[in-house]
């Protein structure tokens, strides 16, 4: 099963659900979950305004036809909450952070607009006040975000389905616990793959391949799994990232994002004067380091140093993950598809100035 990724930007779309939108101009998930009540009756839940926690904000309306009681969408909303709480690296630091922005009308949104802003005015010394000081303004730059919507297919078949209301078992979840986790599995690549998605004018970038990252060699310290590479050679190949990003005026906090194979080597002792501290904890006594991780889609030999501000990342959501029921096929095959609306957003300065070290 592989995660699709539609884009909206700027008046054109790619893909099936890019297409469906600008087709139609809005798409309400809730109308894509239409259920069975308990009088048999077919019903979809659409959302009126107000806290969308509390039941009041929703009512329900009668449509021609559903395939699931309320019951087995909650069985796969459960499927799909149950893996998008597994550990999800740079995606769930984020989201811990505070590091996010809501869309409003997500759906509705083809291209997240965005700002930066130049340098500008100088303060002068002088000793009477009067002497007028150099007039200037900022300047705004206009940016451009595509706003992907990520998403797989799953199917259910109507006699597979019949058969298990015959014999009271639960649904089969398997499919969408699939679905879910090749979701995550995107948005981790989003973030830290070095591979840049550009549409519509704009382009999502990742840690490692933002063009105003900062860079320091790794060859300079050695690589860490390397047997000549000492646990004094990390540490000073962590410094030089910390100075990397205080030179570009970015003080933390930080966290310090690993490949898999640099997770044991860290777990060695720092050296033999300090038995039982081991090169991890050495590292996160540098002050501003919050946190060391290990990240799975992070290529080897790279090691991404972050300060966790909204200036330099915020997740942009739009949609939470969801399950919506998306066409019939015959009297038998039944469509659905697991869909969120999530993009990372790294940023920089109209200065280049960037909080993200890269050192490869």
């Amino acid at each position: 099963m592989n995660a699709n990724i539609d884009y909206l930007g700027k008046g054109v779309g790619s893909g099936e659900v890019a297409n469906m939108l600008m087709a139609n101009g809005k798409m309400d998930p809730g109308s894509m979950r239409p259920f069975i009540d308990n009088k048999g009756n077919p019903m979809i839940s659409v959302y009126t305004g107000g806290d969308r926690s509390v039941l009041s904000s929703y009512k329900n309306y009668p449509v021609t036809n559903a395939v699931l009681r309320r019951d087995e969408w909650k069985q796969l909303d459960q499927a799909v909450l149950q893996i998008s709480e597994s550990r999800l690296g740079g995606i769930d630091d984020l989201v811990s952070s505070g590091l996010t922005y809501d869309l409003g009308n997500a759906m509705g949104t083809t291209v997240l607009e965005w700002h930066d802003v130049s340098d500008a005015m100088e303060a002068d010394l002088t000793m009477d006040g009067v002497t007028k000081a150099k007039g200037d303004r900022p300047e705004y730059t206009t940016n451009y975000l595509p706003i992907p919507i990520t998403h797989t297919d799953f199917e259910i078949n109507s006699r597979v389905l019949a058969s298990s209301r015959s014999l009271g078992n639960p649904l089969d979840t398997t499919s969408v616990e699939r679905g879910t986790r090749k979701i995550k599995q995107k948005l981790e690549t989003m973030l830290f793959a070095n591979t840049a998605y550009a549409f519509g004018g704009g382009t999502i970038y990742g840690y490692n391949n933002h063009p105003d990252r900062n860079q320091v060699t790794l060859s300079d310290y050695g690589a860490w799994d390397d047997s000549a590479t000492t646990a004094a050679n990390i540490l000073a190949s962590v410094l030089a990232m910390k100075q990397a990003a205080i030179n570009d005026y970015h003080f933390g906090p930080y966290k310090l994002y690993i490949p898999t194979l640099y997770e044991t080597v860290l777990d060695e002792d720092y050296d033999t004067r300090t038995p039982g501290t081991t090169i991890r904890e050495r590292i996160l006594k540098i002050g501003g380091i919050t946190d060391v991780k290990v990240i799975d889609t992070l290529a080897a030999d790279n090691v991404m140093l972050v300060q966790m501000t909204s200036d330099v990342v915020r997740l942009v959501r739009g949609m939470p993950l969801q399950t919506v029921q998306w066409k019939t096929e015959g009297n038998f095959i039944n469509k659905y598809k697991v869909m969120t609306i999530q993009v990372p957003q790294v940023r920089s300065d109209q200065e280049k100035h960037s909080g993200v070290v890269h050192m490869a």
